[in-house]
Order: C-alpha cells, then structure tokens, then sequence
C-alpha cells in the first residue's frame, strides 16, 4: 500500500485490536469477531473480483459447502448423520471434549479442502463465462447450492441441523470462536499479500487487464483462475465451518447460504475499500460492519436504506473504491509518482505494483 513502515504500523494497530479488543469490549465480542469474518470474506472475494478481474456472485456457496462439510464430518465421526438429523430427540446425543474438539479440527481442515475442491469442478463449467454473464452465473451456483442441501433429508434439508455443543462456558465459547476467525483472516490475509507479490499475481493482473492477450502470449489463464478461485474457496469454507459451530445451528438459506446478506456484503465491502488493491478490502469491510451494526442499533428498519445509499453512493461518486479515490487524490503518499506533463496518477497497473 505505502512504505513498509506504514504497513508495520497497521498491522500493528490491527493486531493490537484484535487481541485487546474482546477483552476491552467483552459485550461485543461476536460482533467483532463477525468484522473479521468480514475482513476474509471481501479479501478472498477480491481474489477474483478484483485481481482477476471476474467478478463472482457466488463465493458464498464455498461458504455454505463448508460450514455443511464440517457439520458432517463432526457427526459422522461419533454418530450416523441421518439419524442424528432425523431422530428428533430419539436418540441420546453426548460428546465428550475430546469428540468436540477433534471433529472440529477435522471439520475445519475438511471443510476448506472440501469448497476448494468443488470450486474446481464448479469452475470448469463457469469459466467459459465472462462479464456478467460470469456474475449471474455464479449467483445461480449459489442459488442452486442452497436448493439443493434444502431437499437433502440427509442433513436435515430446509430443517437445518444442531451443531454440537461447545464445551464449557459461554464466555469461552465466543472467545475460542472469536480468535479463529482473528486468526483466520491475519492468516488469509498475510497468506494473500505474499500471493500478490509473485509471478502468480502478475498472471491474475494480466488476466484482468486482456485475458485474451495474456492466453496469445502462453498463460495457461484457466489454470490460474482455478486455482485463484480454488485459494478463495479453501478460506470461505473454513470461515462457513467456524460460523456454523459458532452459531450452534445450521440451515440452507439464511445461514449456509445467504446470497442476500453476506454474498452481496463481500461484493459491496470489496468496491467500497477498493477493489485490485491489498488493502482496500480490509478497509472496506470494517467501515461497512461498523455502519452496519451502527444502522442496526441506532436506525433500525432503516438499516438496508442506509446500507443500500452507501452502495449507491459509493457506485455512483467513488467507483475506484475510498483507498482508489485516496491514491489518485494524494498520489504522493501513497508512494506514487505523477506525470510531469499532466495531472492523472500514474495508471492502475502501476498503483497495484506500487502496493
């Protein structure tokens, strides 16, 4: 973004936050911890929507594929999944802490292998999309996902499925759950800046700005967008797998899958911070979830007009995102040098190699 100092101190500050945060704020810990999963979900987003230049409406079936991926695997390991769905209270379901904790780890290494894996195979068919066809494509993904595990009895279909209970205290509980989704997206996000800085990236960047240049001069471009998109996948089915268990409970279309809320948040979160640019989604995900539970506390039913004028408004006034907006205003501190003959920054390419 700037100097490797500026970047230290924003790490630092982040970092600082997230670990005295819960502890500053201990009423909000699950609304801090769901900032997190903001920050992940605009990140991984921008994987494709921003350095690849496909933008996805679909991202959020990764999600729900993973949270169901891990709730399988915690229940099939102790107890028959279908009469555990089914059973109504006619079976005794006990876990010890060694059960919990051992399905939640294999569930949440299954759950990103299990979306990156369908991200694959969804892939191959969508790919031979692009622009808005691409976008409504994706969507329809998404949508399809959510009907699909809705018929599924087998895991419980529209009536959703229980999730095992978190030993110990609820305290502890929002704790343990707040710091895998810190952890989460600092991983995901280190994880993605080294990403970016390699001859993988500049592939993702060519592809963006002509993929059919980039293919003329030897870029295996599909190989790059599956796996790109494979990347985005593995770390949105781990965020389903831990919100599924944080939320104790699980169903198709307003927690597993919701296009609505968090498939249209990652899109609006990406756009607002910026797009293209390793810091602008993180950017954009606090401020959207600090207006959000703003809105929700202080406007309530008001909340989605007011939601929805800042997507207006950012569309309509600050396409290039608030971090774009900054850097083509105030170049200079951004590390950005600026045409002696004319007024404009130097080109996008340039800003996104400076970052």
């Amino acid at each position: 973004m700037t100097s490797a100092r500026t970047d230290g101190v924003i790490y630092a500050g982040l970092i600082a936050f997230g670990i005295v945060g819960p502890l500053l704020f201990p009423g909000y810990t699950n609304q801090i911890a769901i900032m997190w999963l903001m920050v992940l979900m605009a990140s991984t987003w921008d994987v494709m929507g921003g350095q690849t230049g496909y933008n996805s409406l679909g991202n959020i079936a990764f999600f729900g594929i993973g949270m169901y991926a891990s709730a399988v695997v915690q229940i099939a390991l102790f107890y028959d999944v279908g009469e555990y769905t089914a059973a109504f209270g006619a079976i005794k379901v006990e876990f010890t802490d060694a059960q919990y904790f051992t399905g939640l780890a294999l569930g949440l290494g299954l759950a990103g292998v299990i979306a990156a894996i369908v991200s694959v195979l969804v892939g191959l068919c969508v790919f031979g999309l692009r622009g808005p066809y691409f976008a409504i494509g994706t969507l329809g993904v998404a949508v399809a996902m959510a009907e699909l595990i809705s018929g599924w009895n087998y895991v419980g279909g529209g009536g959703g499925i229980s999730m095992p209970v978190f030993p110990g205290e609820a305290g502890a509980s929002s704790l343990a759950f707040y710091a895998m989704f810190f952890v989460l997206a600092i991983v995901a996000h280190l994880f993605l800046r080294w990403l970016y800085s390699t001859q993988f990236g500049l592939a993702l960047n060519a592809i963006r700005d002509d993929e059919d240049k980039a293919e003329a001069m030897g870029l295996h471009t599909l190989r790059y967008k599956l796996i790109a998109w494979a990347i985005a996948a593995f770390f949105m089915g781990i965020a389903g797998a831990v919100f599924g268990n944080m939320i104790g409970f699980i169903e198709p279309l307003e927690v597993a899958f919701p296009t609505t809320t968090f498939g249209i948040f990652m899109v609006a979160m990406a756009l607002l911070g910026g797009k293209g640019t390793l810091w602008g989604p993180v950017l954009g995900a606090i401020l959207f979830h600090v207006v959000k539970e703003l809105t929700w506390t202080y406007l309530l039913d008001w909340q989605w007009v007011a939601l929805g004028a800042i997507i207006v408004v950012n569309i309509v006034y600050f396409q290039q995102g608030i971090l774009g907006w900054a850097q083509d205003r105030w170049p200079a501190a951004f590390g950005l040098k600026v045409d002696e003959g004319g007024d404009d920054a130097t080109p996008a390419g340039a800003r996104e190699a400076a970052e």
